[in-house]
């Protein structure tokens, strides 16, 4: 089922910890975790929202636990609006606290951790992320294109109207991100018909996929949707999308718009689309965006990102973009 990706917890009210801990406990285990390292994450949890309590204005912690071809891992992102770090490496080691602690904290999440990363800027906050596999050998497969998603469902809902899901094969990786029409039930019931047919198809043009999840969500209540193809011989990104997903191509020079169709998908698209090229010489990234996200994202607001995991990225634009009465999306993509 395709749903949101991660679970956002408030972490702002000490009492509330103890249940986080729990919820992150069960979720894990149901996610195939092994208990060996579901206790260094019951750790890493701890430290997390000690640290948001401690440290942070507006404390939230993001849950994801994601299946990763039979190889599952958790990821933490801890995300504050704090007053940062002058010296984020130094606050990393142990013995340095700003609190009169032992500052064991950050050097122990980093330590139990498979992937561990830390951005903060001064009078921004602060960014934690933290992944713990059931098996950490598995931590370092190699990808050609690294795929971050975050997708958070609107507050007050059970499940999300948004939907990311992707596809793999021999001659090319394939992703959508869809946005069904409201919230809640049946938006997210458009999405995953929207996403069966994504998987059923058997061709790679973004465009005649987009036509056939049109036929096969005609009964639903339709959905925007954007998708993205990289083939692998050519080296070439294929975009193609109706509605107001934002798409963005960006490089270590340029970055370029890309401008989807007007419609609903599921009741009107137009007579006339094509897939829209991209070489990934020029643009090496591409960010997709529902409208839970303001679409004016400027990177340059990041400095050193390129040096950090996608999520760092995607989770800055979270912080700053998201629109907390909307399902919220970003997703990134990278070839290496």
């Amino acid at each position: 089922m395709v749903d949101a990706t991660h679970i956002s917890f408030t972490a702002d009210d000490r009492s509330y910890f103890s249940l986080i801990k729990k919820e992150i406990h069960r979720m894990a285990t149901e996610g195939g975790i092994n208990p060996a390292r579901i206790n260094a994450l019951d750790l890493i949890v701890a430290e997390m929202t000690s640290n948001l309590f401690k440290y942070s204005n507006d404390g939230e912690l993001l849950l994801g636990v994601f299946p990763n071809g039979g190889s599952p891992y958790v990821e933490l992102i801890s995300i504050d609006n704090g007053p940062g770090m002058i010296n984020p490496a130094r606050m990393m080691q142990d013995g340095i606290s700003t609190t009169n602690t032992l500052g064991h904290g950050l050097g122990s999440m980093k330590r139990l951790s498979d992937t561990f990363e830390l951005y903060s800027q001064i009078g921004w906050g602060t960014i934690v992320l933290s992944r713990v596999y059931s098996e950490p050998e598995k931590a370092k497969t190699k990808n050609d294109v690294i795929l971050r998603p975050i997708v958070v469902y609107k507050p007050g809902e059970k499940t999300s109207g948004d939907g990311f899901t992707f596809k793999k094969t021999d001659k090319y990786v394939k992703l959508m991100l869809a946005d069904g029409l409201g919230h809640g039930p049946e938006a997210n019931k458009a999405v995953n018909e929207a996403a069966n047919a994504f998987k059923v198809f058997p061709d790679y043009s973004p465009t005649e996929t987009l036509r056939f999840i049109h036929t096969a969500i005609k009964k639903t209540r339709g959905a925007v949707i954007n998708i993205i193809g990289y083939d692998y011989a050519r080296r070439v990104w294929a975009s193609a999308g109706v509605g107001n997903i934002a798409v963005r191509m960006f490089g270590p020079v340029n970055f370029k718009n890309h401008m989807s169709y007007n419609g609903i998908v599921g009741h009107n698209i137009p007579n006339t689309m094509n897939d829209q090229e991209y070489p990934v010489e020029e643009f090496s990234q591409v960010m997709l965006c529902s409208d839970g996200i303001k679409t004016r994202v400027d990177l340059a607001r990041y400095p050193m990102m390129y040096k950090y995991d996608l999520t760092i990225l995607a989770a800055a634009i979270y912080k700053d973009h998201a629109r907390r009465n909307d399902d919220m999306s970003v997703v990134i993509a990278k070839v290496k």
